[in-house]
């Protein structure tokens, strides 16, 4: 739901603890998009357009309860999201707004089976990176 009070106070929409006025896709969010989501909309322009109807219709929230990092969206695609206070920007209670940077898309979970639970799947992600080095450092000696 987007929260005005007036013409005065800026645009903004309620996201956890966060009142997200701007969206920021980083370059590497925009190429895992492409990879992972989407081939036809591919710019920056669309993908915030995207997340802005995401963020209006309530379709955000997040991956786990306690942590601010990850989010999904329709239960499904799962991103993760850092939050900067914005400069001089704040609601009519002097509430600060943010500006949700989109770091990545990590893909779907109706696609990739291991997006549903993150934490094994990074420590497999680890173990097998840790095996792989620890494997080629043996075929140097």
């Amino acid at each position: 739901m987007t929260e005005r009070w007036n013409t005065y106070e800026s645009f903004h929409i309620v996201l956890g603890d966060k009142k997200v006025a701007d969206i920021v896709i980083t370059n590497h969010a925009k190429i895992r998009w492409s990879d992972r989501v989407e081939n036809e909309k591919t710019g920056f322009e669309d993908i915030a357009d995207f997340m802005w109807q995401c963020l209006k219709q309530g379709r955000i929230e997040p991956y786990y309860r306690n942590e601010e990092d990850v989010y999904l969206i329709d239960d499904d695609l799962v991103f993760v999201a850092e939050f900067a206070a914005l400069d001089k920007e704040t609601d009519l209670a002097g509430n600060p707004l943010h500006k949700m940077i989109v770091v990545t898309f990590l893909g779907r979970m109706s696609e990739t089976i291991e997006l549903r639970d993150l934490k094994s799947y990074y420590s497999w992600l680890r173990h097998s990176r840790r095996m792989t080095l620890i494997k080629n450092s043996r075929k140097r000696k």
